[in-house]
């Protein structure tokens, strides 16, 4: 099986300065969900780790969210695509939980769900702290310079290592930029297609 961890908002869906509140408000990104119909044509699974602290908080409730996933999942089924499951935390800072992110219980959650190594999963988003905890629990890990990270694009796209270094001191090691989430998957599904093939080992 393969499997990749995305943020939701700012990756998929527009982000706002608030929360996303209500159907209303999620709207997909151009090209977001197509990219996840390429990813799942490519045979990737994919699921979502995203902080609702707006649950904790009060500014919205669970019934609210579940209306905003079927409405994601609504419009994905229509371009072809698929979420298995999202990862949420309910929690708001002050609840010191473990897997509001950049904490990495929500991936330590999904590896236990699915039984795979994290080490085999990649992890975009466009937060910072999304490739933080990706980091923290192993993933390979890519920003996206959309949503909360849109301001770095043409900033970082010439600028060697240590440039980035400067402009992004908390970014984990190794961690590789994209555009957007389209761009992403374009990298992704070329390096598999430059992958050797297996070598067939003969039959004993």
């Amino acid at each position: 099986m393969k499997l990749i961890i995305l943020d939701r908002d700012g990756t998929l869906n527009r982000n706002r300065d608030d929360y996303v509140a209500s159907p209303e408000e999620w709207e997909p990104l151009p090209g977001a969900l197509e990219a996840v119909a390429r990813l799942n044509q490519g045979g990737w699974r994919v699921v979502l780790a995203t902080n609702q602290s707006g649950l904790g908080r009060g500014m919205f409730d669970m019934a609210s969210l579940n209306a905003i996933h079927a409405k994601m999942h609504r419009l994905l089924a229509a371009a072809g695509a698929r979420v298995e499951a999202v990862f949420f935390c309910p929690h708001a800072p002050e609840d010191h939980c473990s897997c509001r992110k950049p904490a990495p219980g929500l991936f330590h959650q999904i590896g236990e769900r699915f039984n795979l190594p994290l080490t085999a999963m990649p992890a975009a988003g466009n937060a910072l702290r999304h490739v933080q905890a990706a980091a923290a629990a192993g993933c390979p890990t890519h920003l996206l310079l959309t949503g909360k990270s849109e301001h770095l694009r043409g900033r970082v796209g010439q600028a060697a290592d240590a440039d980035l270094a400067t402009l992004l001191p908390e970014l984990p090691p190794g961690t590789l930029l994209h555009d957007d989430l389209s761009a992403f998957v374009d990298w992704l599904l070329a390096q598999e297609a430059l992958a050797p093939e297996p070598t067939p080992t003969a039959a004993g």
